[in-house]
């Protein structure tokens, strides 16, 4: 696997309007016919990647920036994604994590933990604990392991997928799914899942106060190829093999037939990486 570094910033190029014409597809899942997938093509033919690491990352805090999105820490989604946490935290060394001796004791929320209690649209809910001004698992420029998630570097030295040892909402965004139980006229009910983007409205009325997004800046519109294939492990886990062997058919073939509403920061995008970062080990 590749190694890269962290070198200065760039200026970031203007984030593009939240409000713009996007082409969708709506189908059947193959192996449920009471699951429809209605899913945003002009995001998943978009050629976003993450572009943390390199200086196209400018970090959504102010005077952060080498934390990428990973300073407020990451909330868990409910108890199976606290118990993959906690296996994949069982495999951390100290070579993976910077904070291992802050964060690996053996009472996840106690003073040597990795978690901290919050709360989330009024709710009590638990989050990764903030160590230093970020996420505990964000290791930070000049640790001999590599700046970035040592959960995502352990899953590639362990040659794993980085979503079997994350926390759901990081290996997730910025792709938004939702799912609702819908009314068909003749009474029968279907659940459609919504594949799209999680651009700035997503967080809120805090997402736009955030310094830089991803989603919306040409900078990050440089994937070497396509969201609906370097997300295929992703997009595989959030709608099944099935659904998403029948979008990656379909996204080929508006490939070659043309997309009408192309995402704008493709459009403006400058350039192309060779390679896409998720698989690239940031040792800094």
């Amino acid at each position: 696997m590749a190694t890269i570094d962290s070198p200065a910033k760039i200026d970031p190029a203007p984030e593009v309007d939240l409000d713009f014409p996007r082409e969708w597809y709506e189908f059947t899942d193959p192996a449920d016919t009471d699951h429809v997938v209605s899913a945003d093509l002009t995001w998943l033919l978009s050629n976003w990647t993450c572009v943390f690491g390199t200086p196209a990352c400018q970090g959504i805090v102010e005077g952060r920036e080498s934390d990428g999105c990973c300073t407020h820490g990451a909330y868990l989604s409910d108890k199976d994604d606290r118990k993959k946490l906690a296996k994949a935290v069982a495999l951390l060394t100290e070579d993976d994590w910077q904070f291992y001796k802050k964060g690996s004791g053996k009472d996840p929320l106690g003073p040597r933990g990795y978690l901290e209690e919050d709360e989330l649209d009024d709710e009590p809910a638990l989050k990764t604990r903030k160590h230093k001004g970020a996420c505990i698992f964000q290791n930070r420029p000049g640790f001999a392991g590599g700046v970035g998630c040592a959960l995502h570097a352990m899953a590639l030295r362990r040659g794993l997928e980085p979503l079997t040892v994350k926390p759901d909402v990081c290996w997730q965004l910025p792709v938004r799914r939702e799912q609702d139980w819908v009314d068909r006229p003749d009474g029968t009910q279907v659940l459609k899942t919504t594949l799209t983007e999680y651009d700035r409205r997503g967080w809120g009325e805090g997402g736009h106060d955030l310094k830089w997004y991803c989603s919306g800046s040409p900078d990050a519109h440089v994937g070497a190829t396509q969201v609906w294939e370097s997300y295929g492990p992703e997009l595989t886990e959030l709608i099944g093999p099935a659904a998403y062997a029948e979008l990656a058919a379909v996204c080929r073939r508006r490939n070659g037939l043309g997309l009408l509403a192309i995402h704008p920061a493709t459009v403006a995008a400058t350039n192309r990486r060779e390679t896409d970062i998720k698989y690239e080990r940031l040792d800094d």
